[in-house]
């Protein structure tokens, strides 16, 4: 039997074996380094990619049953439908979404930042309409009072919102890089998935499964009751708020978005809107934009129960950590990684410090990915 660590020798009292070693880890360290460094970039679309092949199996799966048992047919459908609808209503909240930051910023820069003034309709609306046209006005005049002493500091604040602009378009990238990457992850999901189960065995035999099926439950959870929804609820309302032509539509949308993400809703939003509308557009306008705005705020509560397995688990505070700490480390795709990683692995510390049993997180984990 050889072993490759050198037998222990001395040379002037120096131990040469130490030496040796301290070598080959020191070269370890550096290609494991040099590698981390050359797939850092890409690190975050393929997460995003993985996270989106786990959530939507279930769907490939069932897809593929419709379409006659072809898993490469089905992949190409999936990623097409999904390439349409971020080339579609995504790029265009997008770009309105860097338009209105811009305006911004540079309104920002100049100190002319204010709420516009109220139009003349609102004293007519009952009961509360006298004081509501009294209290816009004076928050329209106020505000850029407010912001003109201080509009040297919020240059800064106008710098870092360009910043912000720049990677709007590159984010968008970013998702059509990890549709893509999902898509191919679709057909060999199931010998991957097996793989890293097995992976994940030989870290830790009787808990290397049940973690990997927690954590394909977390993230079908996460990613399709909370993520998905809001997802889906943000767009409604943001193509909505477009053609009615509410202003600043792409910064309300994000709004929403981060609202729902965060279990608040977007309510407040909605209301806003509303007021806007019934200020500024027609009647039957006003009235028609309410229509739909009223069910899209509150779809998110007929959603969830039939998308979610099982009620979230994970605190509040860890998906709002997960929001702004991925939007501050990845931008504005970190905004979905963020809350699901950091839902995965509290899940996966929580079942680590209790020790429940193996067996029984692992059937409890199956069953709920199965049921979705």
């Amino acid at each position: 039997m050889t072993n490759d660590v050198p037998a222990k020798e001395t040379k002037n009292g120096v131990d040469v074996v130490a030496i040796d070693i301290a070598i080959r880890l020191t070269l370890v360290g550096l290609l494991a380094y040099w590698s981390l460094l050359l797939v850092g970039p890409f690190i975050t679309i393929v997460t995003w990619g993985v996270i989106l092949a786990v959530a939507l199996f279930p769907t490939f799966e069932w897809l593929r049953g419709v379409l006659w048992g072809k898993g490469a047919l089905t992949a190409v459908v999936m990623t097409i439908v999904f390439l349409l609808i971020i080339i579609g209503p995504v790029s265009f909240l997008a770009a309105a979404l860097a338009e209105n930051v811009t305006d911004m910023a540079a309104s920002l820069e100049a100190g002319t930042l204010a709420v516009p003034p109220p139009g003349e309709g609102v004293k007519d609306w009952p009961v509360v309409g006298e004081k509501l046209y009294r209290f816009w006005s004076q928050a329209s005049v106020n505000l850029q009072d407010a912001l003109a002493g201080v509009a040297p500091d919020l240059k800064h604040l106008a710098t870092a919102m360009l910043g912000f602009v720049a990677n709007v378009g590159l984010d968008v990238l970013k998702f059509i890089a990890s549709v893509i990457i999902a898509g191919c992850l679709f057909v060999p999901g199931l010998k991957l998935a097996a793989g890293f189960g097995a992976f994940a065995e030989r870290i830790s035999a009787k808990r290397g499964k049940p973690f990997v099926a927690l954590g394909a439950a977390t993230i079908r959870n996460v990613a399709r009751g909370v993520i998905g929804i809001s997802l889906i609820q943000s767009l409604l309302l943001g193509v909505g708020m477009l053609v009615a032509g509410v202003p600043a539509a792409g910064i309300l949308t994000l709004i929403c978005l981060f609202l729902g993400i965060i279990q608040i809703g977007p309510a407040i939003v909605t209301i806003g809107t509303l007021i806007w509308a019934w200020s500024e557009l027609g009647t039957v306008s006003a009235l028609i934009f309410t229509v739909y705005m009223i069910p899209a705020t509150f779809l998110d509560n007929v959603l969830k129960p039939i998308v979610m397995s099982r009620g979230l688990s994970t605190p509040m505070l860890v998906i709002f950590i997960g929001v702004i700490g991925g939007t501050m480390a990845h931008g504005l795709i970190g905004l979905f990684i963020g809350p699901i990683v950091l839902a995965v692995a509290y899940e996966l510390i929580v079942f680590w410090v209790r020790g429940d049993s193996g067996e029984k997180v692992s059937d409890t984990t199956t069953e709920n990915a199965a049921k979705t």
